[in-house]
């Protein structure tokens, strides 16, 4: 086993991160390097790069790893996603659409036309990049069968995947008969998409039909669809649509399992971090170094080859804020401040795999702390446990936020003022969906729905505020919090 380098020049610290110098062997990094250079030991407080056996990891000398034995082992744990089921495979996009047309159809729908980016992504697998240029997909109930209608730039990942037939239009706006891949440049006379849509829909046999879309017109839609297909009918299917994304499958919840087992250990990472570099580091750096970190963990699990439809779905989104920033819940500054004694300080982000798993925010305080904090803190925790406790199949949104918030209030008015913002919010592919563990939310709960922990306090007149976060999945007896990573003092009141 070859011996860990540590270096300690504030100079080459930075110069071996912007350049990727970690990457290179240790043999390399020998030669690059001076023994003068490694003697230096200004700048950056003695903190190292530390370069193990493992080519490639920037692990900034934290090799003990002392955080990762402190994360819980939760027996409640669904079985994660093996490595190697990166995503859903087709075959669970084919049933669910079968789900999907199985509920429409009691509707008398003959034909569902899908146009929302979440939702094309949930019922087809096919994750493409969403901006302002329109894209549907189609498909007839009673048929087995998938017609796409899409800009130029998605043919190759339409026609890689799932899709039946397909037209196109060149890119938005569009002109009529403007194909340059064709050799066809024209200009002007620019097309009216969503009547191109239904000029399609109607080549289709469905003008006299009934057809499901997953959103509500607008009046110059309406007027367009009445135009176009004037015997035909419109019903729309948004509430199933979002119905069947609010409450996961067997298959959905391994992989927000294993998306949250990852985010668990970056959180230990972020922890040893901290600890490690102190007040010599900044927020932005521990952000970074999580990322950097995270995305060397992850990625060296997923099989990909560089083409479309491997490692999909694979987002690692980091935060971190100390000090004042963290007494507001969406702060809006640009967060680079060195981390100081007394600071309250977050971690927080999301993490998905296949485009599933959640949140993960702790809130740390950073000694000395004073009484008043000592009690927001503990509301803060004692709250996330209610929520757990009463995140059961049956029970009301409202009823869970109501308990949280009743026992909020009752702790006194130095803590009533601290609250800002509802308990929580349904999780999935696009972070924010319904339900909402709100006050004005009267959703019944379901096994299956997955929610954020976020009753957090914040205290801008003294410039705290602790904000939790995690993936609570909904069972029969109880809310399960998916992350392996302590609310405890253990874990978040930290001396530097």
């Amino acid at each position: 086993m070859e011996e860990p380098i540590y270096i300690f020049d504030s100079r080459i610290i930075q110069e071996l991160y912007w350049n990727h110098l970690a990457k290179k062997s240790t043999k390399e990094v020998q030669m690059i390097l001076s023994r003068r250079n490694f003697l230096t030991g200004f700048g950056l407080g003695l903190t190292g790069l530390h370069f193990g056996p493992k080519k490639g990891a920037l692990s900034f000398g934290l090799s003990e790893k002392k955080s990762e034995t402190l994360l819980i082992k939760d027996p409640d744990h669904p079985e994660p996603a093996p490595v190697g089921y990166d995503r859903l495979p087709l075959t669970w996009y084919k049933q669910t659409v079968q789900r999907l047309k199985n509920k429409v159809a009691e509707q008398g729908v003959d034909c569902i036309v899908i146009s929302d980016s979440w939702n094309i992504t949930y019922f087809t697998g096919n994750f493409m990049t969403k901006t302002e240029r329109p894209c549907w997909c189609v498909f007839p109930v009673m048929e087995d069968a998938i017609f796409w209608y899409t800009p130029g730039l998605d043919n190759e990942l339409v026609k890689s995947w799932w899709s039946t037939e397909m037209e196109y239009y060149y890119d938005f706006p569009h002109a009529q008969g403007g194909y340059p891949d064709q050799g066809k440049v024209v200009k002007g006379n620019t097309v009216n998409l969503f009547e191109w849509l239904l000029q399609g829909l109607k080549k289709k046999g469905f003008a006299e039909k009934t057809i499901g879309f997953d959103s509500e017109f607008t009046p110059s839609q309406m007027k367009t669809f009445t135009k176009v297909l004037p015997r035909a009918r419109v019903i729309d299917i948004s509430p199933i649509c979002i119905r069947m994304r609010m409450v996961k499958t067997p298959e959905e919840i391994a992989l927000i399992q294993r998306a949250m087992d990852y985010f668990s250990k970056i959180h230990a990472f972020g922890r040893d971090f901290i600890l490690e570099r102190g007040t010599d580091a900044t927020d932005y750096e521990i952000k970074h170094a999580c990322e950097e970190y995270g995305t060397n963990l992850i990625l060296q699990d997923i099989k990909r080859d560089g083409r479309p439809h491997n490692a999909v779905g694979i987002r690692i989104s980091i935060g971190c804020r100390t000090g004042r920033g963290t007494a507001y819940p969406h702060p809006n500054q640009f967060h680079h401040n060195r981390v100081k004694k007394g600071d309250s300080l977050q971690i927080s982000g999301v993490v998905t795999i296949g485009g599933y798993g959640g949140e993960c925010y702790r809130y740390y305080q950073i000694a000395p702390w004073d009484a008043h904090r000592e009690k927001v803190w503990e509301v803060v925790t004692e709250s996330v446990r209610i929520q757990e406790r009463e995140s059961k199949a049956g029970v009301k949104c409202c009823d869970v936020a109501y308990k949280v918030h009743e026992y909020q209030v009752k702790q006194g008015k130095d803590i009533q003022k601290l609250l800002y913002q509802r308990v929580g919010h349904g999780q999935g592919m696009e972070g924010h969906q319904p339900p909402y563990i709100a006050l004005g939310d009267e959703t019944v709960l379901e096994e299956g729905m997955t929610f954020s922990v976020e009753p957090g306090l914040f205290d801008p007149e003294n410039g705290f505020g602790y904000n939790p976060s995690d993936c609570l999945l909904v069972t029969k007896k109880k809310g399960v919090l998916m992350s392996s990573v302590p609310y405890s003092k253990e874990w978040m009141f930290l001396k530097l």
